[in-house]
């Protein structure tokens, strides 16, 4: 006989653990034990997490959060599961990019606050913000308490820049070396490299107003031609912005 049903049972919040499975008080209820798993793709990922992030209405209207942010937050757990300096036992919960998808609104929406913008968007400095999500939401084996939990947080999240920067621009490693005599060797980033080579830095400090970063970051020659020839922009509108 098929039968439509659902069961629904309850424990208290202290109760639950990120080890991806039905925990005690549960499996009392119910005499078993149902193992879970993690999202298996970005896609999935970004779904539980715009779901259960606590946005408020006044946060979206303030605040954009562009694509490629939402995917280096997600990336980050992907990379703590698979790092051996987190504990796998413990495990790595959807908990942490939901907190460090609210920190990064938060960060962003501070920026508004301090130059009285209406809106901005979430940059890729705002991330700095998320660092609290990660270390509060992992557990280290030996090696990880060595190496120091703030550590561990950077080098998860510098992993995931490096990885969600392959999927939107082309690998810079991809380019060979300049051939003898100056030929060109297709590299896009060249006039970019050049200018830092010439000695130029560039400062994007985090709290900078949105017409502050945009103008530094136009400042680098060759970056604004870069951008519009990877990212057409929409007609009349500066994609560089």
């Amino acid at each position: 006989m098929p039968l439509d049903m659902l069961f629904v049972f309850t424990a208290n919040p202290e109760d639950y653990t990120n080890r991806g499975s039905i925990v005690t008080p549960l499996k009392d209820r119910i005499e078993s034990q149902i193992i879970t798993h993690y999202p298996k793709t970005i896609e999935n990922s970004l779904l539980i997490t715009e779901q259960e992030a606590a946005v408020h209405a006044e946060q979206q209207d303030k605040v954009t959060m562009p694509d490629i942010i939402k995917r280096i937050i997600e990336q980050v757990a992907f990379e703590a599961r698979g790092s051996e300096y987190v504990d796998k036992k413990s495990g790595v919960s959807a908990r942490l990019t939901i907190a460090a998808f609210e920190n990064a609104v938060s960060a962003a929406e501070r920026r508004t606050f301090l130059h009285n913008e209406p809106s901005t968007y979430v940059r890729i400095g705002d991330l700095q913000g998320i660092v609290p999500a990660i270390t509060g939401k992992i557990e280290l084996v030996y090696e990880g308490e060595q190496e120091g939990p703030l550590q561990v947080a950077l080098n998860l999240l510098d992993k995931s820049l490096r990885t969600i920067f392959g999927q939107y621009l082309p690998n810079p490693e991809s380019f060979k070396k300049r051939k003898a005599g100056g030929a060109p060797d297709g590299n896009p980033y060249r006039p970019v490299i050049q200018w830092f080579d010439a000695g130029n830095a560039l400062q994007l400090p985090q709290d900078a107003s949105d017409k502050e970063y945009a103008k530094a970051l136009t400042s680098v020659k060759g970056l604004p031609d870069l951008v519009e020839q990877l990212f057409p922009a929409p007609t009349g509108r500066s994609s560089c912005s």
